[in-house]
């Protein structure tokens, strides 16, 4: 069975985002079962026009002529053309193969107030979220959607909106994310926290630094980077002389050695401080390593279940009720017993496999476009 991937990133070659992060991770364990696996993604500097990640062909196209990619998705042929998210890619693969199956995965669903939120608080400049916006959420992506052969998201909490959203006949499905479990995992012995998250502005990673600027005692680690470097240098400016808080840079989770996992499974407590999200990969990584969930946003009830939601932005009242008695302890205990159950990667990855095979059972002829 060939299945193609459509994601406007890959998590490699500079571009490190949860899109890409959820695409390499399914497309790799899908090579694993013997699937062969392609990705159709706007190329990268220092990305070449075909290359192999994973065991996953990665074909690229000029970003600023996406109208390329609709070739490559024909001489891909696949059986199944998966989306990660929209986007205008969705709609010409669409176009080119109408006689394949299509499905979408709904990750983030942004209607008028989110776009809002990313243009007040963009993470490079408010010109790069128009054209975020112009290829990932115009009406031909819409009517794209609706055309699909199986909508899914990756969050119960995402449906009723993405079925709002996208005006759709019924309510999508949901696809779980795959994740490694830890079964066992060994904390630090003082007090740790920490951020996985770009460092950008709509993340708000200004809360994460007052907290260490509150809780002295507390050890602190940000991991991330800026799209904007100034912005992020700014930020390190401003708090990089505390102790107890430290800037760890892009931690690739991808690379040979476990820095990223030893990252979640010394830590306590996984702060999250962006005023919008859908449902973070971190939180899933996090409560896998048996972190505590402390965060404003609740997709999934990851936060009220998992952790504390800060529903007022109160973070450190909340800092200090996980704190208090050690109750991160049964929360992250707790979480990490509901992520293994739906999220495990052997789970998810027979999910994806078994919608792959009833797709592609004979039937249906060409779509409409």
């Amino acid at each position: 069975m060939r299945i193609c991937f459509i994601c406007v990133e890959i998590f490699a070659w500079g571009k490190y985002g949860g899109f890409g992060r959820a695409t390499r991770l399914i497309g790799g364990e899908l090579v694993k079962r013997g699937l062969e696996v392609f990705a159709v993604v706007p190329r990268r500097e220092g990305q070449k026009p075909v290359e192999d990640l994973d065991g996953i062909r990665v074909l690229g196209f000029h970003p600023r002529r996406p109208w390329e990619a609709s070739r490559l998705f024909r001489e891909v042929a696949a059986d199944v053309y998966h989306s990660s998210e929209p986007s205008f890619g969705s709609w010409l693969a669409m176009r080119a193969c109408p006689e394949k199956k299509h499905i979408v995965t709904v990750r983030d669903p942004r209607d008028f107030e989110d776009w809002r939120m990313e243009f007040e608080l963009p993470s490079l400049s408010r010109f790069q979220v128009f054209t975020n916006w112009l290829y990932e959420t115009n009406p031909i992506v819409r009517h794209a959607v609706r055309r699909m052969d199986r909508v899914y998201t990756c969050a119960d909490t995402l449906i009723p909106k993405v079925h709002r959203l996208y005006r759709l006949a019924e309510p999508p499905g949901f696809l779980p994310t795959p994740v490694e479990v830890l079964d066992t995992y060994e904390k630090a012995k003082t007090p740790t926290v920490c951020s996985l998250a770009r460092i950008d502005r709509r993340k708000r990673p200004e809360i994460f630094c007052e907290l260490a600027a509150a809780y002295p005692e507390v050890r602190f680690l940000i991991a991330g980077k800026s799209r904007d470097p100034a912005y992020g240098r700014d930020l390190e400016a401003r708090y990089g002389s505390l102790p107890n808080l430290e800037f760890l840079g892009f931690v690739d989770q991808f690379r040979t050695g476990a820095k990223h996992s030893d990252l979640l499974e010394k830590s306590w407590i996984l702060v999250n401080t962006a005023n919008r999200e859908g449902l973070p990969n971190a939180f899933l990584e996090a409560a896998a390593h048996g972190c505590a969930i402390l965060s404003a946003v609740d997709p999934d009830g990851f936060a009220s279940r998992f952790g504390y939601r800060a529903k007022d932005d109160d973070f450190a009242r909340g800092l200090a009720w996980l704190l208090e008695e050690r109750r991160w302890e049964e929360r992250g205990r707790t979480g990490n017993r509901h992520v293994k159950a739906v999220f495990g990667t052997e789970h998810a990855i027979d999910c994806h496999v078994e919608i792959y095979r009833d797709l592609v059972s004979p039937g249906t002829g060409p779509r409409e476009t």
